[in-house]
């Protein structure tokens, strides 16, 4: 059974105070939204030092990165240089960009 004025007292519109917080929640969620978008924006990772190779490898369970330097990454180059696999693409794409391979 209701209380007596219990409808009333749970259905008023919301006062000034009540306003002014929910204003200021909305107003920090959002800044901190945007605070978290703008330092997690952009390229934080630079790119493969000279004469080093990063390759993005598909494989059966996922994907995985490839980086390799110097002499390991020459003959992988090498052994990649004719594959016609997309893998092969990826790494012959990146010893291009390393001046490995023409």
């Amino acid at each position: 059974m209701p209380l007596e004025g219990h409808w009333r007292r749970v259905n008023v519109p919301l006062g000034r105070r009540e306003r002014l917080v929910v204003i200021v929640g909305v107003a920090v969620t959002v800044l901190a939204i945007v605070a978290a978008i703008l330092a997690t924006a952009g390229r934080s990772r630079p790119e493969p030092g000279p004469g080093c190779i990063r390759a993005s490898i598909a494989g059966v369970m996922g994907g995985s990165e490839l980086n390799l330097c110097g002499e390991h990454a020459k003959r992988y180059c090498a052994q990649h240089a004719v594959g016609g696999d997309p893998n092969s693409a990826a790494i012959r794409a990146s010893c291009r960009d390393a001046g490995l391979l023409r």
